[in-house]
């Protein structure tokens, strides 16, 4: 019979190895953010910064960062400024000593970066940025979120993509509307049925960075293909001093647009059409409608939908949006750029995807 000093030995060391011995939690995964100068660098370090987090966000930290001014992007010193001064701060202190959190490291490079972590997600505004400060990130093997935009061209994003397959590295991109529960409520929703057609509606910024143009209708896609899913075959596009009108065909025949209001009231929303009803999409960062009615005074929950995401994801789960996917939106915008070039003509999809492989 094992003696009461053994037997206290050999749970011991059971327990050290099973991570659940007091006082000895499992080291978190650490994550570094490149890139600062986009807000999502403080909205998602919130999440998965958070004191005693629990469930999807437990185990998960933002232990580094390395931020990247670029000189070509309006405001980018400014806003890395601004949100590093947050990140440096986030969580520093508590009013309860238990309640303190091990504060972010800011480094000089790219390589010190990867040297301290164990995965990546990219917060630079500008998407002309993000294949080469994706390169050594995917070549290292570290998963690797990158915020909208993905890219700032469908080739930049094919590239991505493609090295992310070649390397075997999990990498992906989203816009936060795809996950905001009003939108993706909305494809299962019990007075709609199946989905066969939907009308989205955003705002569509005149004036925007060179480095933008041809991103700005990429939350409100998103918002579309969180309710529709893949499988658009054409599109079409109207431009006016008012609006940008793009139509999308599916290739089992819905029909599906975007609206981009240049000029007057801007809201973020749709309208779906289905086998068992019409019905009014949620507004933007609130919850889907019942009997008609979309809730305005439930909990605001703008990022929190993608951040769940994040986290999953960055704790070893399956890439939530997939590369044929995701290169079929940059093949959307690619093609209502053409066709806008050539006063609405009805443009065929590029599948980019299958051309990169």
């Amino acid at each position: 019979m094992l003696t009461s000093h053994w037997t206290v030995w050999i749970v011991g060391i059971a327990l050290v190895f099973s991570g659940r011995l007091v006082g000895c939690a499992a080291e978190p995964v650490k994550v570094g953010i490149l890139g600062i100068d986009n807000f999502g660098s403080v909205a998602y370090t919130e999440f998965l910064n958070r004191p005693h987090a629990e469930g999807v966000f437990e185990g998960v930290r933002v232990v580094a960062a390395y931020p990247v001014v670029n000189g070509d992007y309006p405001e980018s010193a400014e806003l890395t400024a601004r949100w590093k001064d947050q990140l440096t701060k986030m969580y520093q202190s508590p009013k309860e000593p238990k309640d303190a959190v091990p504060p972010i490291e800011w480094v000089n490079s790219v390589d010190e970066l990867l040297a301290k972590v164990d995965a990546v997600m990219i917060f630079s505004m500008d998407g002309r940025l993000h294949f080469k400060q994706a390169e050594p990130v995917l070549k290292a093997g570290k998963r690797l979120f990158i915020s909208r935009p993905l890219a700032s061209s469908p080739e930049e994003a094919v590239a991505i993509l493609k090295l992310a397959e070649q390397t075997k590295t999990p990498c992906w991109s989203s816009s936060q509307h795809r996950y905001s529960a009003g939108f993706s409520g909305m494809r299962n929703h019990p007075e709609v049925g199946r989905v066969l057609g939907c009308d989205v509606y955003g705002g569509w910024t005149v004036n925007v960075p060179e480095a933008d143009k041809f991103m700005r209708p990429l939350h409100s896609l998103e918002t579309l293909y969180a309710i529709m899913g893949p499988g658009v075959v054409t599109v079409s596009c109207t431009s006016t001093p008012l609006a940008e009108s793009i139509t999308a065909v599916w290739k089992d025949g819905r029909v599906g647009t975007y609206r981009g209001i240049k000029d007057g009231a801007v809201k973020y929303s749709a309208t779906v059409f289905g086998e068992k009803g019409v019905s009014t999409a949620g507004i933007y960062g609130h919850g889907i409608p019942v009997n008609g009615v979309v809730p305005t005074t439930d909990k605001y929950v703008g990022y929190e939908g993608l951040a769940i995401e994040i986290a999953k994801f960055l704790k070893g789960g399956p890439v939530p949006v997939d590369a044929a996917e995701t290169l079929e939106l940059f093949a959307l915008m690619q093609a209502a750029e053409e066709s806008k070039a050539h006063n609405g003509t009805v443009v065929p999809l590029k599948k980019l995807w299958d051309e990169a492989r």
